[in-house]
């Protein structure tokens, strides 16, 4: 799996709770924060991010593969709670963090190595003091849809 991903680490919590969800999600895409092990060990990257929208990008390759001889639905889960739940993390202010406590995925095609780079765009729908909700979208190069889901995330404070 060919990746540009930088070197995976952690971020010491006391730095992530100075920054607002934005801005933390930001320092990780610029390089000025390591990206998380699983990025690394997945081979995705968080390729861009905004209020209410984080994308990340990837390309499935034969290590991925289940039994049966595709991309497993787990990589394709990840992507989506990561991609849906960092949408979520970009609203919340510093000192709150949150976690994924459901996903709902849904597989439209099946994704093997040449299905080629995917991307994998998180929207919030909406975010309160306690709940965090969104929605996302797996597509390949062209545009076509592969899966798509949504996401619950309790809001909490760090």
């Amino acid at each position: 799996m060919t990746t540009t991903t930088p070197t995976p680490g952690l971020t010491p919590f006391e730095e992530i709770r100075k920054l607002s969800g934005i801005e933390f999600l930001k320092a990780i895409q610029s390089g000025l924060l390591p990206p998380p092990p699983i990025a690394h060990t997945l081979g995705f990257t968080l390729a861009e991010v905004e209020e209410g929208r984080a994308l990340f990008t990837g390309t499935p390759d034969f290590r991925l593969y289940n039994p049966i001889g595709s991309v497993h639905g787990g990589y394709i889960a990840t992507l989506l709670d990561s991609a849906m739940s960092c949408a979520v993390q970009t609203l919340l202010p510093a000192g709150s963090g949150y976690t994924t406590v459901e996903i709902k995925v849904n597989f439209v095609r099946a994704v093997t190595e040449k299905t080629g780079p995917v991307r994998c765009e998180g929207k919030v729908i909406n975010v309160g003091k306690r709940i965090g909700t969104s929605e996302g979208r797996l597509t390949d190069a062209e545009g076509r849809l592969l899966a798509h889901g949504t996401a619950t995330c309790l809001v909490m404070a760090l």
